[in-house]
């Protein structure tokens, strides 16, 4: 893949986010265009500073503060500009936002204006990932069009086990080749 494949990497908060930077670096030494977006909630688990390096971009974080100027606004330009919005780790709160169509930061916004295909590696507890009002959530997502890499059944850093953990870096690396070459199709 060359640079011509841009990512939009969506990061929201949860412990996974470290995770999020190991991938971020995979997917530029593939030779992919990575633009981050993070939630406030990413915030208070990576920085943006980490993100930054990797990339040698801006993180674009707030709806109204630009970082790279688009006439259109951030997220109709970040929007256009990707070929792929990969949301990893995509938290019960990102998964319900984008699933009843709300859009109150950056990310939600610019999911709800992409017409890019979505990659979504959920992260969270067990308990809440069973839960079945998010489980309502994952099977609209699905119907509306989105793409799954499923989380893994492990510990957790609540200190429970079973399924949760975001999927490893590879295997989103994995499905990322596999949405874009069927979307090139």
């Amino acid at each position: 893949m060359t640079a011509s494949h841009e990512i939009v990497l969506g990061v929201t908060g949860g412990i996974a986010a470290y995770k999020a930077a190991d991938l971020c670096s995979k997917l530029v030494q593939g030779g992919y265009g990575v633009t981050v977006v993070m939630t406030a909630a990413a915030e208070r688990f990576m920085g943006a500073t980490t993100f930054e390096a990797l990339t040698g971009r801006p993180v674009h974080r707030e709806m109204f503060v630009p970082q790279e100027g688009f006439q259109q606004g951030e997220h109709i330009g970040l929007a256009s500009r990707a070929k792929l919005v990969v949301v990893a780790p995509a938290s019960a709160d990102f998964l319900g936002k984008l699933a009843n169509g709300l859009a109150d930061d950056l990310l939600s916004t610019l999911a709800l204006a992409t017409t890019a295909p979505i990659l979504l590696a959920p992260a969270m507890n067990c308990e809440m990932w069973a839960k079945p009002a998010v489980q309502r959530n994952v099977t609209q997502l699905r119907v509306d069009g989105c793409h799954f890499v499923e989380p893994g059944t492990g510990w957790l850093s609540c200190g429970q086990v079973g399924q949760g953990r975001m999927a490893e870096p590879p295997e989103i690396q994995k499905a990322i080749v596999t949405v874009l070459t069927n979307r090139s199709l």
